[in-house]
């Protein structure tokens, strides 16, 4: 198995060859993607740089994280890599931990891994609580619009993936800034990839984020619910139509009469001023009580369809005994 780094490469010239110079020798090519940096990281390395794996590639314009990353992917799967692990340059992913992301994609375990930094209470006892809290939310989000209910810490950028999968992906819709990670995820739940969380410890410095909640927090909310919709849409009503479908499209309807229903006989009892009768208020509150019962039954049902089977397994090239 040919083993590929992508570094995206954007202000990193501080740390980024002491990342190439602690990459083992199990990884045979490294991509350094300058992403329109700057500071010309591409051209740092090239004049420092005395390890042969080191490939510099170069983005015309800058293309965010994702785009630098759709770079090196394009070019791992030109040279016949079988996986490529993404480690960002700024220092703060240790390379060491690199056999532990690939050897669930070697044994055929997933086909795509990807950090987690609240798996160890310890991990997190240096996370500032504003950054704990916000991982947390964005994580129950990811979880609801990517479908993936077992993996935690979405915004992670510390991952490995198999080629064959990311042949099965359309890489130039990926976001290319921050939304990259999670439309990864959305994407490969789209295939049904086997995704895994690595345990890993959190590192933070004194740097400045360049990531603005209050800017960024409408476009993120529009965004999972884009992903949402789409997914229920693929996986409930194109490529299949299964109980967890019933279970929707039904506390659905029944949500909306028994609201409607409610809602105009509390309007004719406000208007006449007379009180509703029991009956009124059972036929209004039963269907809203049994549609919340069945979208928590879909919702128990998505949950329970989380990819188990390893995509890369029929995408395997060897042939058949």
């Amino acid at each position: 198995m040919r083993i590929a780094v992508a570094i995206p490469c954007y202000k990193v010239t501080q740390h980024v060859m002491g990342v190439i110079a602690a990459i083992g020798p199990e990884v045979d090519v490294i991509y350094a993607v300058d992403d329109a940096c700057p500071n010309q990281s591409g051209k740092y390395i090239e004049e420092h740089n005395t390890d042969a794996r080191v490939r510099v590639l170069y983005n015309p314009e800058n293309r965010g994280v994702g785009g630098a990353i759709v770079t090196a992917y394009k070019a791992a799967i030109a040279d016949g890599m079988d996986i490529v692990v993404k480690i960002d340059g700024d220092g703060q992913m240790n390379p060491a931990l690199l056999p532990q992301f690939v050897r669930p994609l070697l044994r055929r375990q997933a086909d795509y891994t990807k950090g987690n930094r609240f798996y160890r209470p310890e991990s997190v006892e240096n996370m500032p609580s504003v950054r704990l809290f916000g991982n947390a939310v964005l994580s129950f989000l990811t979880k609801l619009s990517c479908g993936y209910w077992n993996v935690m810490d979405p915004t992670n950028g510390y991952t490995a993936v198999r080629t064959q999968v990311l042949k099965e992906l359309p890489l130039d819709k990926l976001e290319r800034r921050y939304f990259f990670e999670t439309d990864m995820l959305f994407r490969l739940n789209t295939v049904r990839a086997v995704v895994k969380d690595v345990p890993m410890d959190s590192v933070y410095a004194d740097e400045e984020s360049n990531l603005k909640i209050g800017k960024i927090l409408p476009e993120f909310l529009r965004k999972h619910a884009s992903r949402l919709w789409r997914r229920y849409v693929y996986n409930y009503l194109v490529r299949d139509f299964n109980v967890g479908t019933v279970y929707s499209i039904g506390g659905v309807l029944m949500l909306l009469v028994g609201s409607v229903f409610g809602l105009c006989h509390w309007i004719e009892s406000a208007n006449s001023n007379r009180p509703a009768t029991s009956g009124t208020v059972m036929f209004a509150a039963l269907p809203i009580l049994v549609g919340i019962q069945c979208l928590i039954a879909f919702l128990h049902f998505d949950v329970g369809n989380v990819p188990s089977e390893p995509l890369s397994q029929n995408l395997d090239d060897d042939p058949l005994p």
